[in-house]
């Protein structure tokens, strides 16, 4: 068994060689050993880039062993789990509960066989969690929260929520603002579930408030619509804020035959590939009005190993442009990254450690530059890379990583039922 800094520590190694030191520890055939019905979208990788298209079902493998780790009783995982002693190798332990990421590790761990999932949640299924959740999204009434709910009964669990999506109806008709992500995520848990009950007005309410907040560069802001954040931070979207509307806005593209929606998605997943790091860095906050990064750190892994590959292959699959060399760049910083020689992949711990960020006071470059930028558009205070640079490892790990990853790298034909699934 390797240790962890051989298997973890790969930037001296090439994406092939590392993917052998993790099979060589969990025990996982290659893609050549898999039916391509059971991994699309890492086959799709393959031809393209045979080392990375090698290494991700690694990866996913290495999710499943992280989820099973994270498990708590009552079919919960926790919010975080973080380094013990702050190195590889030290262990981690469990910290807090949450719904959206339990949630997430559902709709991932739904596109493994049956008996990973029994595995992993010591008997259950991912539907018993998507059905479990239900529930819990209801009496918290957090958005976000029943959103996903919503969208997982619908695909993992083949059930149809009405309590959620009145929750759903009455946030988008009524609420003065609402976060771009809670929305996106209304308008795919509507989409996934028309063909089991009427999610008309979700998904409409859902739809225009997208368009309507996307700008001219094609980016969204964090919320809709943005006078709510005030001057400061109206300008600014997150990642997260981007791509799930390309993906939900895919999805209705291609389900509908909507065009309009196709081009929102199109444009705005064009801008952050055009944004993205010399070394495959997908940034983390942008200025809408002019389609620039108002500060690129912290870089986090699941960006890179899950949430852009998700947005951007359902893109591809929705009958949109081919991102696969940005993917693969993307993966590429797991790998090798400018901004630290340390290790983002710890096999004896079982994570890929959240995010590399900089040196400094929490979140104060951010403010800064959230500041500068609404001030004057692309003014940033000089000195300040030199002065707070990027190269601190996060050690802790999150369920919803995992969650997505084996989501974004497993799902197979799920854009492609959504036509079959249009109501008649």
């Amino acid at each position: 068994m390797p240790s962890s800094t051989d298997a973890g520590d790969l930037r001296d190694l090439t994406l092939e060689q590392g993917t052998n030191m993790l099979q060589d520890y969990v025990g996982l055939p290659g893609p050549e050993d898999t039916p391509d019905a059971e991994m699309d979208r890492i086959v799709l990788l393959d031809p393209f880039c045979p080392p990375v298209g090698n290494c991700v079902p690694a990866l996913c493998d290495l999710a499943v062993r992280g989820l099973k780790r994270m498990a708590m009783s009552d079919l919960r995982f926790p919010h975080t789990m973080r380094s013990v002693d702050n190195r590889d190798g030290s262990g981690t332990r469990a910290e807090g509960d949450n719904l959206r990421y339990t949630i997430n590790v559902a709709q991932g761990l739904a596109w493994t066989p049956d008996a990973v999932q029994r595995t992993v949640l010591k008997g259950a299924t991912a539907r018993d969690v998507a059905l479990d959740c239900i529930g819990r999204a209801a009496q918290s009434r957090e958005p976000g929260a029943v959103a996903l709910a919503a969208w997982a009964a619908a695909e993992t669990a083949g059930v149809f929520a009405p309590q959620l999506f009145e929750i759903l109806r009455d946030v988008l008709r009524n609420d003065p603002s609402v976060e771009t992500v809670s929305c996106a995520w209304a308008l795919t848990a509507a989409l996934a579930a028309r063909h089991l009950g009427d999610t008309h007005e979700v998904l409409q309410l859902a739809y225009r408030r997208l368009l309507d907040g996307q700008s001219a560069s094609g980016l969204f802001p964090h919320v809709t619509p943005t006078k709510a954040l005030g001057w400061g931070r109206s300008h600014v979207g997150c990642f997260a804020d981007q791509v799930y509307p390309i993906q939900a806005l895919a999805r209705l593209g291609f389900a509908d035959g909507d065009k309009v929606a196709l081009r929102a998605s199109e444009a705005c997943a064009a801008r952050i590939v055009h944004l993205q790091g010399t070394s495959g860095q997908w940034w983390w906050h942008y200025d809408t009005r002019d389609g620039s990064v108002v500060e690129g750190y912290p870089v986090y892994s699941v960006h890179q190993h899950a949430m852009a590959p998700m947005a951007l292959l359902d893109l591809q699959e929705a009958g949109g442009t081919d991102h696969r060399g940005a993917l693969v760049k993307g993966l590429g910083w797991l790998d090798s990254r400018p901004e630290t020689k340390e290790a983002m992949i710890s096999v004896d711990d079982g994570v890929i450690w959240r995010k590399v960020g900089r040196n400094e006071p929490p979140k104060l470059v951010r403010r800064i530059a959230a500041v500068t930028t609404a001030l004057k558009t692309g003014w940033h205070l000089p000195g300040l890379d030199a002065l707070m640079p990027a190269g601190k490892v996060d050690r802790e790990c999150r369920p919803y990583e995992f969650g997505w990853m084996l989501y974004a790298w497993r799902a197979r034909g799920v854009v492609q039922h959504l036509r079959e699934n249009r109501p008649v």
